[in-house]
């Protein structure tokens, strides 16, 4: 029986393989030939269970920086930006091919970590944003060690949850007192965001449909409702801050 590592002083390679093996009995000594070719062929020899404990111990560093080194340059895998309401969401996904680490981060914080992972493929669930939106990463293998990684936001895909959302939302981007802001409208709500935050508003009824007043530091801001007219539009809401009409920005 035996462990890989490094020949014993004086004899290396595959000479050190062959000399040991045949000795042995002939169906063993093929098998254990062909599995120390393969660790020569990946930069390993083989030593008896005779090695040193520090011989042993250098192997498994040398496996284990090998490995490293491998997975840093390819731990990132994906990354996504979700427009929701409160803000838009990066996320990030790292996956160790070769232990099946998962890492997830959400606008830069750490949310996810499974440092070791026997199953390659599957799936990651968390939730983004303060509407703890359900987020779901699957990862599938593509062919031989190519994988794919897709973005799920409440069951849908990603692309398909962006169109449902362009038709239940109206975003506004402006420039007040130096800083950017934007303003989101669930229309089927009527709840307000500004820059992640949820805004504090009055509605009323006026003569062409609503009005949703409120207020972003000390400026007036007012979103009128009125009927297109037409039945495929719909309501259009028109965003007024300080009587002045913002046109939509389209995310």
């Amino acid at each position: 029986m035996f462990i890989p590592y490094a020949p014993r002083p004086g004899v290396s390679g595959i000479g050190a393989v062959w000399n040991r093996l045949s000795k042995w009995p002939t169906a063993f000594s093929q098998s254990v030939l062909w599995f120390s070719l393969l660790l020569l062929l990946i930069g390993l020899e083989p030593v008896s269970v005779m090695a040193a404990r520090e011989e042993v111990t250098v192997y498994e560093d040398e496996l284990r920086s090998h490995y490293g080194r491998l997975e840093n340059m390819t731990d990132l895998v994906a990354m996504w930006e979700v427009a929701l309401s409160d803000g838009i969401h990066k996320i990030e996904f790292e996956h160790g091919t070769t232990s099946g680490k998962r890492v997830v981060y959400v606008d830069g914080k750490e949310i996810i970590r499974k440092d070791w992972m026997f199953k390659l493929v599957g799936k990651e669930t968390f939730a983004v944003g303060a509407s703890q939106t359900k987020a779901t990463i699957n990862i599938d293998a593509v062919s031989g060690f190519a994988y794919e990684y897709t973005l799920d936001i409440n069951g849908k895909s990603l692309k398909k949850y962006m169109e449902n959302r362009s038709k239940t939302t109206n975003t506004w981007v402006l420039h007040l007192d130096g800083e950017d802001c934007r303003v989101v409208l669930e229309k089927d709500t009527m709840d307000v965001w500004c820059n992640g935050r949820n805004m504090e508003t009055a509605g009323e009824f006026v003569d062409e449909g609503t009005e949703t007043h409120f207020s972003i530091g000390n400026h007036s801001c007012c979103i009128k409702a009125v009927s297109s007219g037409k039945r495929r539009e719909g309501i259009i809401h028109t965003l007024i801050v300080d009587d002045r009409e913002i046109p939509e920005s389209t995310e």
